[in-house]
């Protein structure tokens, strides 16, 4: 396996996983609450910035691998359903809008593999609209964890719980979207 710099930085977005949901297990006579919050919501930041450098590095330096073509959006759906599971468990998100991101995760990634499998792959490659979608959680996300008023007068729940309403949106309209380009190949299949 080759160990360069995108490599190394998908490998520390998934060891972060663990770490944004265990600080919620902390005692609270180690890390206080909204201490609790802060370090999830770093953790998390710092992993969606990771998400958006080892692409870009990979490509740049011309060090794209199978490997880090694979982990890269396994580490993505990891993380952001580690922190919804987080999020429902803390009562900061809706299970409608927990259930509407995992299942269309699922679903298009079971889309892409199948599609792979047909050999139209580049027919439901990732797009502007998966990555608004992605960007939106990226942002949503770690406003949830943190959730505690900024300066004791912004209300970050509340804005947190907007975002979230307005991620889920675009992931069902990305989803839909995906299944659109998709269509043409899933009747062709059938008729054959």
């Amino acid at each position: 396996m080759p160990l360069n710099m995108p490599m190394v930085l998908t490998w520390a977005r998934i060891a972060m996983i663990p770490m944004v949901v265990g600080v919620f297990y902390l005692p609270d006579a180690l890390l206080p609450a909204h201490w609790k919050n802060a370090s999830a919501c770093a953790l998390f930041t710092l992993a969606a910035i990771t998400d958006g450098f080892d692409g870009y590095l990979a490509r740049k330096y011309g060090q794209i691998t199978r490997l880090g073509a694979f982990l890269d959006p396994v580490a993505d759906k990891l993380m952001v359903c580690a922190a919804l599971v987080v999020l429902l468990a803390l009562g900061r998100v809706d299970e409608f809008v927990a259930l509407v991101i995992v299942g269309r995760e699922i679903t298009v990634s079971a889309l892409r593999e199948w599609m792979a499998q047909i050999g139209a792959s580049a027919s439901v490659a990732v797009n502007w609209l998966g990555k608004l979608k992605t960007i939106m959680q990226m942002v949503a996300i770690p406003v949830l964890l943190y959730h505690d008023p900024l300066f004791g007068m912004i209300p970050v729940a509340t804005i947190g719980t907007w975002l979230i309403y307005i991620a889920a949106a675009l992931t069902v309209y990305s989803m839909l979207y995906y299944l659109k380009l998709a269509w043409p190949h899933l009747v062709e299949r059938d008729r054959a």
